[in-house]
């Protein structure tokens, strides 16, 4: 019996990683693609964008019975103090040193100097225009990529409307995106932050009455496992469905020619914010992970490597979360209590890449616009970058639009938006894939305070 479990758990692990070369394969091929024959490559965006349309199909379902089970899972509503104090501690320390490695880069490495002639910029301010101008160039972007309109953009993100707001008012807003007076609208919108609050309170009541609303929480427990399920019929087509999306995104860029010669005009700023990105995800993140699990952070990475990808080809924490939630509970051993409740949280307030891009970006347009920022200017943009990140969705180009506020805050004119426009989609999905793996770093933090000596985690 020992040896056929074995066996079996060992085709287990086979599979997983079978599929992760799969999909990186599924990458590779789809960049090499749209190099070569890119006017092919575009036309596979059609099958890109109704895999990603799946994913984000389960995502309201699956917050909202996920984020119930992990509390009904806690059987005593008054356990969810500390757990969700630790979520929330964990995301907001780690955003910070985010934008702490973004601005240490960016003034060490100074990529914006001298990497501009003023023609550059002239061409970079015309492009934009004036403000409204450069609004509109943002919501144009966001509706190709998010298939929203106007109007629903500018209720996710008011700060479309006009100028953007002080510190204050960015708290302000940030606490009323709790709470909605529509849960369908909510729903309609993909804003998950007051769907998560009312999962909460509405799973923390149920905990407490007990046997009455046993049917109930058996239903919710069981739609959950049934999406789950569906999550994992999903990832049988996850590398063809990710050829399509990166193929045809890569194979637009390709055509317009905004890949090999754009990277050519801003490479210092991509490499930087690039090799911000990457100490943060394989440095930062890898030692919190070792030192509060005292586990392998780079066995924990492999067993992740699925949804780190799947992040990069969609450039979306929310619709990758089906697939991290996955990765975290299957792959990495982690909880599923910790998995429910944690990482739905995560993909909302948890922009640890977002953070660490608004900094770097606000930094290099004030070099090569040969303004000097002050330390308390960057103070102000560190602070700023880590709310407006929190309040960042969890879609396409959303750390574009918040970088308007970023911007604003320390008088950086929003028309230079356009010297990093052309090479914002790419990095934005390696901004994404350190988000998720943010989420799924903090899911196995809180997990040891879940269960307090476990050995869950496989990582």
């Amino acid at each position: 019996m020992t040896d056929l479990a074995s066996l079996g758990n060992g085709n287990g692990e086979e599979k997983k990683s079978r599929l992760s070369i799969y999909i990186f394969g599924a990458i590779v091929i789809a960049i090499l693609a749209a190099l070569v024959v890119p006017k092919y490559a575009a036309q596979f965006e059609l099958g890109g964008e109704i895999f990603l349309e799946l994913l984000k199909m389960i995502v309201v379902p699956l917050v909202v019975t996920s984020v119930m089970s992990g509390i009904l899972g806690l059987g005593d509503v008054r356990k969810l103090g500390k757990p969700g104090g630790c979520a929330v501690l964990y995301y907001l320390s780690t955003t910070i040193l985010a934008v702490v490695v973004g601005l240490l880069l960016m003034n060490l490495i100074r990529p914006g100097v001298g990497s501009m002639e003023q023609t550059a910029l002239d061409e970079a301010a015309q492009k934009g225009g004036k403000k409204s101008a450069a609004r509109e160039k943002i919501v144009k972007s966001l509706e190709e990529d998010t298939g929203l309109e106007q109007g629903e953009i500018a209720e996710i993100f008011p700060q479309l409307k006009g100028e953007s707001k002080e510190v204050s008012s960015i708290l302000k807003n940030l606490v009323l995106m709790l709470f909605t007076d529509n849960l369908f609208n909510a729903a309609a919108q993909t804003e998950l932050l007051p769907l998560i609050v009312f999962s909460i309170i509405f799973a923390g009541m149920l905990t407490t009455m007990g046997s009455k609303v046993g049917q109930l929480t058996t239903m919710i427990n069981q739609v959950n496992n049934a999406l789950l399920t569906f999550i994992m019929l999903l990832m049988r087509i996850a590398p063809i469905g990710i050829f399509c999306l990166v193929a045809g995104r890569f194979g637009e860029a390709q055509m317009k020619g905004e890949f090999v010669e754009e990277l050519q005009k801003v490479g210092g700023y991509f490499v930087t914010v690039v090799g911000g990105l990457g100490i943060h995800a394989l440095v930062t993140l890898p030692l919190i992970y070792w030192l509060l699990t005292k586990r392998n952070p780079f066995l924990f990475i492999r067993h992740m490597l699925q949804a780190i990808l799947t992040a990069f080809s969609t450039a979306s924490s929310s619709a990758t979360l089906p697939v991290t939630m996955e990765c975290a509970h299957k792959n990495a051993g982690v909880s599923k209590r910790s998995t429910e409740f944690v990482l739905p949280l995560g993909a909302t307030i948890n922009m640890d890449g977002t953070a660490l891009y608004e900094a770097a970006a606000a930094i290099f347009i004030a070099q090569a616009i040969g303004m000097d920022l002050t330390l308390t200017q960057q103070l102000i943009i560190a602070v700023t970058a880590t709310l407006a990140a929190i309040g960042a969705a969890g879609i396409p180009e959303a750390g574009l639009v918040t970088m308007i506020i970023v911007l604003n805050a320390v008088g950086l004119p929003v028309e230079y938006i356009g010297l990093i426009l052309s090479v914002d989609w790419l990095l934005d999905r390696f901004r994404t894939a350190v988000n998720v793996f943010g989420d799924s770093v903090g899911a196995a933090v809180v997990d040891r305070v879940m269960t307090p000596g476990s050995a869950q985690s496989k990582g």
